[in-house]
Order: C-alpha cells, then sequence, then structure tokens
C-alpha cells in the first residue's frame, strides 16, 4: 500500500507550497497529459496517465512510497477523491483543493451560481443531464468525450437554451464561447469543458436564496393546487385528487421527462414540472396548449408544450421516463407503451374501458392495476354535496429489469 496519497487539485494557477511539496517527495504522480507535463513533477517519479480511475487506485495501492494524484478544479467536487476512499483500496488520502472547474466557468461569466443545479454528463448519464437542462433555468453540465456541448444541444431539439461553452479551463488554451444550443452541433469542441446551460427567466432575489440550486419550498404549498388555480372548468380527467393519485403513482422527479398527453388546463403538466422533473405537455386543440403555457407562466415553471393528435405527434418526442395519458384512449395508450416508459397512468370512465387498457397494458409486459376512485366535493357551508367524480384510474409499472436508462 502506498505509503501517502495526496491528491492536488489543479486550477491554472501556480501550486501551493503545500502542493509543490508533496510533489516533490512524490515517488508516483498520476494525472491527464497536462498534469505530466508540469514542471514540478520530479524527474525520478512513476507517472501514470489517468485513464480508468479504478485501475490507476489499484496501482496506487500496490505502490510502496508516496502517491500524488493531480486532477483539474477541486478533486473532491465530482472528481477523484469519490474513488480513490473506495473501501476496496483501503487508501488514505489527503486533499490539496482547487477552484472547481463549475466555480471557473460562472466566474468566467460573471454569473453567481448558488442558485444552478450541477450535473455529470457522460455517455449513460446524458439523458438524464439533458432533462435537467430542458427543465430548469440555470444549470452546469460538467462533460465528457461523447456528452459534450454537441450532444447536448442535439438531444435540446425544440427547446432554446443559452450555452456558455468553456473549454480547458485554467490551461493556456482556455476559450470561453456564448451561442445558442442549436449551434452547438456546428462546432467541435475541446475536452474537458464546462457547459453553463441558460434558459427561461434567471431569479436573482433580494440577498440570493438559502440553499443551493432549485429552492424546493418555491412556489404554493401542496404537491397539488386546486382546480380554481387554473382557472376552473377542469375535465373530469383533471380534478384535484385524480391529479393527485396520478402524480403520487408516477413519482415524477429531477432528472425524469412526464409526457403528458391530453394536457387540457396543464394542471397535471404545471404540477410534474413543480416536482423538478422535464415536462412535454401534448394536446390536439390549441385552446388547451395555450391554457397550458399560461399555467406554466404562472407558477414559473418551464415546459416544452407541442400541439398535435397522439398517437402520431409522438413518434419524434424524445424517450419518457413516466407518462400520463389524459386522454386518447386504449389506442394512445398502447403506442405510448411501445415506448417503453417505466411508469404510465390513465383514467377510464367505464369497467369495459379499463378493461380494455388493462389487457393491452398487460400485453406489453407491465404490471397493471385498478382501483375505481371516487371524489365527492362537499359545499362546507351547508355541508351539501356539490360535485361527484368516480373514475377508473389505471397504472402500468415496468419489471425493475426494464427500467429505463
Amino acid at each position: 500500500m502506498a505509503d501517502r496519497v495526496t491528491v492536488i487539485g489543479w486550477d491554472g494557477s501556480p501550486l501551493t507550497a503545500a502542493a509543490r511539496a508533496a510533489l516533490g517527495a512524490a515517488t508516483l504522480v498520476a494525472g491527464a497529459a497536462h498534469h505530466l507535463a508540469l514542471p514540478e513533477l520530479p524527474g525520478t517519479a512513476e507517472r501514470i496517465r489517468l485513464g480508468s480511475l479504478a485501475l490507476a487506485a489499484r496501482r496506487i495501492a500496490a505502490h510502496r512510497g508516496s502517491a500524488v494524484v493531480l486532477a483539474d478544479g477541486d478533486p473532491g467536487f465530482f472528481g477523484v477523491v469519490r474513488t480513490l476512499r473506495a473501501p476496496e483500496f483501503g487508501l488514505e488520502v489527503e486533499v490539496v483543493p482547487a477552484v472547481s472547474s463549475v466555480a471557473a466557468a460562472f466566474a468566467r461569466a460573471g454569473m453567481p451560481w448558488d442558485d444552478a443545479h450541477v450535473v455529470v454528463a457522460h455517455r449513460r448519464t446524458l439523458r438524464r443531464a439533458v432533462n435537467v437542462c430542458r427543465a430548469h433555468t440555470k444549470v452546469a453540465v460538467l462533460t465528457s468525450p461523447g456528452a459534450g456541448p454537441a450532444e447536448l444541444g442535439l438531444l435540446l431539439e425544440g427547446v432554446h437554451r443559452t450555452f456558455v461553452v468553456c473549454e480547458e479551463l485554467g490551461t493556456e488554451r482556455e476559450q470561453v464561447s456564448v451561442l445558442t444550443s442549436d449551434k452547438a452541433p456546428d462546432h467541435t469542441w475541446r475536452d474537458p469543458n464546462v457547459v453553463i446551460v441558460i434558459g427561461g427567466p434567471v431569479g436573482g432575489g433580494e440577498g440570493g436564496g438559502w440553499i443551493a440550486g432549485r429552492d424546493p419550498a418555491a412556489g404554493p404549498r401542496g404537491w397539488v393546487q386546486s382546480d380554481e388555480a387554473y382557472g376552473g372548468g377542469l375535465g373530469e380527467g383533471e380534478t384535484q385528487l385524480l391529479r393527485a393519485a396520478q402524480l403520487a403513482h408516477l413519482g415524477p422527479r429531477v432528472g425524469d421527462l412526464v409526457w403528458d398527453i391530453g394536457c387540457g388546463s396543464g394542471a397535471f403538466a404545471t404540477e410534474a414540472a413543480r416536482a423538478g422533473a422535464a415536462v412535454i405537455a401534448v394536446d390536439r386543440d390549441p385552446r388547451a396548449c395555450a391554457r397550458t403555457d399560461a399555467a406554466a407562466r404562472n407558477f414559473g415553471i418551464q415546459l416544452q408544450i407541442v400541439h398535435g393528435t397522439a398517437p402520431h405527434v409522438l413518434e419524434n418526442l424524445p424517450e419518457p421516463d413516466v407518462v400520463r395519458v389524459g386522454g386518447g384512449g386504449a389506442a394512445v395508450v398502447s403506442a405510448v407503451a411501445d415506448r417503453r416508459p417505466q411508469r404510465i397512468v390513465t383514467h377510464a370512465a367505464t369497467r369495459d374501458a379499463a378493461e380494455l387498457i388493462g389487457r393491452d397494458l398487460t400485453e406489453h409486459g407491465y404490471r397493471v392495476e385498478c382501483a375505481l376512485t371516487q371524489s365527492v366535493e362537499l359545499d362546507t357551508r351547508a355541508w351539501t354535496e356539490t360535485e361527484r367524480n368516480v373514475v377508473f384510474l389505471l397504472t402500468g409499472e415496468l419489471p425493475r429489469r426494464e427500467a429505463p436508462r
């Protein structure tokens, strides 16, 4: 086992005295190519070019002597420290931090970042990182080869965003570019880079916020709001209690993409977005699209609204994690199930319609639950019934082995 392991963050600034001392005593140094070219490295030290962090950690663990690992920015922030501290390697790690690449990127842009979400994009997480960019007004994306600005721009098709692309921060080749997301695929970008993704109104509240990222307490309390909050006149599939049940069954969360097909007033779409998910709201009625846009603006959230008739309009939409089918019946539910979202919720007015939908979901491999739900509104001044709503609530869930990427 290495006698000592020091992880040194590097942001392009001159190394600190502590970092120089650790390097001077090192018998093994690991880092990227530009780290291994630093003049402070001792000529006699073994050098490892970082590729697989787990492989490098094993070599460090087997080394007898003092090891140093060089990393860009703050190595404890989505960096190598987590891998090196994994129990299987048994390493005791000392850290000399530097300014994180995210902090440096926002500094170059001259922007505050306590209200930003920070995500890591690689091939496995790119889709979820893009969904966060769809849903939130300020996101910093730590990219990787194959999951960089070009790929982000391609997957954000139909959603306007501004990109601030910071390439090779801290080096002599550092460059900062500002462009719209649709132009990013037209360029070749150098690694490593950080992309700041901006879209919609950026909050600059007086005195700042109290929590990093999106304030979970923003907006009115409650997962669902009253029908009156959306202007009243909601359809039978949009009542407050049914929306609450649908929201509970789908459980939309940050990184998810939700389809709301037959969005009507926009009530469900708005509430799914308030939970932190990205939402695409679909309706064939332009008046419903307009109401949904007004609801989103009223609650200060971002939605992508698609005017068109399902199932045909769904063909070119990005892959969903969970879907609410508010209109279109069995044919639309079947088309949605072909796309394999993890969960689907819908409703039916009759038992025969519910059975038809349930059988189709079962044939698609979904585990189906159905409940007859009844809600009765009372006028509390006289405690008399004012409205009654009865529907069959259906939920389809894929087995875990088929859960989305």
